[in-house]
């Protein structure tokens, strides 16, 4: 919101200057955005009036004026503005004055004597660009009429004001206002507020307009009021032009500039309406679906059911609390208006503008709140300066209420909340006369506290933290004492047994991935392609189409980051990331920490030594098995063939601890691979987090002194026996003395049945207290060759 600094000083003016109090409004929470004045920096302007003008004997363009306001009598002045003519009056830069450069960088420059085309000039007539006080550039700036000639121009215009342009959070709806910033600054320095005072105006005839309510909490309170015969070729007054300009507003005509006035002074928005294009009484009630409404600024809409709207027996004339129609409008041809004010409650108007394309000052206003006993007011206010300025007569008050407006609010104050949240002493006598300035009543206090009653005004308060924060803002952030933090902390426990996150990403650096970080919600589409089975979360209001529901796995976003960098020419990309996955159950949502991998292209980076082979699925297992030796109980892991919709059939493994299955790993599915426009095939693992940060205390075993003894066998199994399934059998028989068990070579092709295969492992014995003899080992490798040929039908090679 933008205000005059004049105009605010009329209403409280502390003994400081304009950089003390942008700073106090900041330190209060009413952050200041710009300060900027009014008009450029010039001296020696005067008003003056034209009271002679021929035309340049030798320039068809220029004028040869003779301008009063000086005293030794009128000056010649030669001019080229079209708008030159005799009765005006307009600023005049006298000879030596100083006006302001082209732009801000540029210095200013001086008015000296000057021939134009043979005929001297005594001066300059300005207009607005040229003093930098306004954006109107086509011409003369014209004073008004009385302007006082001779005077100078920065005192008869007041342009050495200032105008602060001040950010409101959405909270502090009271300061949307003259009256509301006056109200503040005068809390902040002790100062008495002069408000005008609003005198209620009699009715000079009985003519009303019937008013019904029909929405409820949405309009519980509605005022209007006829007023005949105005005469709307009646231009404002200049001060109250010149207020609405340097508050961002135009002038319009006198009704409409009236309104803008009063918003602005007591930040109720009002509306008048053409009494003759009214029909049968005004209904505030919500549209029907498709209701046409052709505003203000000549949009034609179709209304929304969820639209609350001022109407008439015709249909609607407006949307409440945003902006009128058309047909309604105040014109040049009105003589009659039907002038309204009223409470709209915010839940009512809040996003309708947004619907619509539209912001408004209105709409801006009753979003965050207006005071819901101003509208009488605002009234009273509107009409005594609409006859000032207009004339008519103003009829009785209609005033329409229901039982939905809101209540007054309490709200108790402890003492010893003020010193544990402020860590502040202050005297109980301070804070009463803090908050009672603020505008709240006491109702009851007590050795405990106080309670108080909160003005109609300050929505924003509402419990005990609030008062905290105006007692904070009003005795000074910038005062209150500092103070550490103590409290008896005692250091968790942590196990030696848990691992951390951090261990499992700098393994993964380690391996040549990089970290990614993707948005937790996905697009539907990519959803249904990597987990079909499951009905992911929708999102009530999406950022983007493409980010409409909740992810059940990381997938889908490591696939968008490698398309994403495909796209980039980086051909080789490995990424992991640790986050949520959201999957809906029997039991609600459940939020599922995990960790996923992905890698894709070749094996090692390009360089003269290494070569070109792209990675497979034993990549991808080698980095997830380093993953799981960090826990130092890799003998608890496995791998087993499983599905999944997103992998290959054959090219997929689960990864159980102690039986249960913990994640996945393998290659995309070739279809998806394919409706992703990926070249070659990609990698990817996920594991629940929880069964990775579970580890295993080392413990020592003493070394044996006494030789190990290996043996080795060459088994032909069937070709669809898993190798870790025959590693169990033979862990299973070979006994105590087993002690390192490996597979050291796979072979499948010429001179082995095409459905059998030949695995060859080897298997190493030791005593920890004595040499084994050949009978032992005999036995222990005659026993595994007899299990595995019963339970495999395996033989030796």
């Amino acid at each position: 919101m933008k205000i005059s600094e004049s105009w605010l000083r009329e209403w409280v003016n502390p003994s400081i200057g304009t950089d003390e109090l942008v700073a106090q409004l900041t330190m209060a929470g009413l952050e200041v955005d710009a300060v900027e004045s009014v008009a450029g920096d010039f001296t020696g302007v005067i008003v003056g009036e034209i009271i002679a003008c021929e035309q340049h004997p030798d320039a068809d363009k220029l004028r040869v004026c003779q301008v009063a306001g000086l005293p030794d009598g009128p000056a010649q002045v030669v001019c080229g503005a079209a708008n030159a003519r005799v009765g005006i009056k307009i600023p005049f830069a006298t000879i030596g004055a100083q006006l302001p450069g082209a732009s801000q960088h540029e210095e200013k420059w001086q008015i000296k004597k000057a021939k134009l085309r043979g005929v001297e000039s005594f001066g300059m007539l300005c207009g607005q660009t040229e003093l930098k006080a306004g954006d109107d550039d086509t011409g003369l700036w014209e004073l008004p009429a009385d302007a006082p000639v001779g005077t100078n121009l920065r005192e008869y215009l007041n342009l050495d004001d200032k105008l602060i342009e001040v950010d409101l959070t959405p909270n502090r709806s009271d300061c949307l206002s003259l009256k509301g910033l006056a109200r503040e600054v005068g809390v902040l320095n002790r100062a008495v507020v002069s408000e005008p005072t609003i005198h209620p105006v009699p009715a000079a005839i009985a003519d009303t307009f019937p008013v019904a309510l029909h929405a409820g909490s949405a309009c519980s309170r509605y005022v209007g009021r006829v007023i005949r015969n105005i005469d709307i070729t009646r231009p404002s007054p200049a001060w109250l032009q010149d207020k609405l300009v340097r508050s961002g507003l135009r002038s319009i005509d006198a009704v409409v500039d009236v309104t803008n006035y009063v918003l602005i002074e007591l930040g109720q928005p009002m509306h008048a309406f053409d009494l003759s294009k009214l029909q049968g009484g005004v209904q505030v009630r919500l549209a029907e679906q498709g209701e046409p409404l052709q505003l203000l600024d000549d949009q034609e809409i179709k209304l929304n059911a969820d639209t609350l709207v001022i109407a008439d027996s015709k249909g609607a004339l407006a949307i409440a609390g945003i902006m009128g129609g058309k047909a309604s409008a105040v014109s040049a041809e009105t003589r009659d208006i039907f002038l309204e004010s009223a409470f709209f409650n915010p839940l009512a108007i809040a996003g309708r503008a947004r619907s619509y394309g539209l912001h408004t000052d209105s709409s801006h206003r009753f979003e965050r709140g207006v005071d819901y006993q101003l509208q009488v007011d605002a009234i009273e206010r509107a009409t005594q300066l609409l006859l000032d300025i207009v004339g008519g007569e103003a009829g009785p008050v209609v005033h329409v209420a229901n039982d939905e407006l809101p209540q007054e609010r309490q709200v108790s104050l402890r003492k010893v909340r003020i010193v544990s949240g402020l860590s502040l002493d202050i005297a109980d006598s301070e804070v009463v006369d803090i908050l009672t300035r603020l505008g709240l009543k006491l109702l009851a206090s007590s050795a405990e506290g106080w309670i108080f009653a909160v003005p109609s005004y300050r929505f924003d308060i509402a419990i005990e933290a609030d008062l905290l924060e105006e007692l904070a803002r009003v005795y000074g952030y910038n005062r209150l004492p500092t103070r550490s933090l103590a409290a008896p902390l005692q250091i968790e426990a942590r196990p030696e047994a848990k691992l951390g996150l951090p261990l499992l990403r700098r393994q993964l650096i380690a391996r040549d991935y990089q970290e990614a970080i993707t948005y937790s919600f996905i697009e539907p589409k990519l959803s249904v392609l990597f987990d079909p089975q499951v009905t992911p979360v929708g999102l009530r209001n999406p950022i983007s189409a493409d980010m409409a529901v909740m992810r059940t796995s990381l997938f889908p976003g490591l696939v968008n980051v490698l398309r994403h960098n495909l796209n980039r020419q980086q051909t080789r990309v490995r990424l992991f990331e640790s986050g949520l996955r959201f999957v809906p159950g029997e039991q609600g949502l459940q939020q599922e920490p995990v960790l996923a991998g992905l890698i894709y292209g070749s094996r090692a980076p390009e360089a003269w030594a290494n070569t070109a082979e792209t990675v497979d699925f034993f990549d991808i297992k080698g980095d997830l098995e380093a993953l799981l030796a960090i826990t130092g109980d890799q003998e608890r892991f496995s791998f087993k063939p499983v599905k999944h919709s997103a992998l290959h059939p054959g090219q997929t493994a689960g990864i159980y601890r102690d039986g249960e299955l913990l994640g996945v790993v393998g290659a995309l599915h070739p279809s998806l691979q394919q409706q992703l426009d990926l070249p070659l095939s990609v990698y990817l693992f996920e594991v629940h987090l929880g069964g990775l940060l579970k580890g295993r205390i080392p413990a020592f075993s003493p070394l044996s002194r006494f030789p190990e003894v290996r043996r080795d066998l060459a088994l032909l199994v069937a070709r669809d026996l898993p190798a870790d399934i025959l590693l169990e059998a033979v862990k299973t028989v070979a006994g105590e003395l087993l002690v390192n068990l490996k597979i050291f070579d796979v072979y499948m092709g010429k001179g082995i049945d095409p459905q059998r295969k030949s695995i060859a492992v080897g298997l190493t014995f030791q005593h920890p207290s004595r040499t084994l003899n050949e009978d032992e080992i005999n036995a222990s490798i005659d026993a595994v060759v007899k299990h595995l040929e019963v339970t495999f039908s395996a033989t030796l090679r």
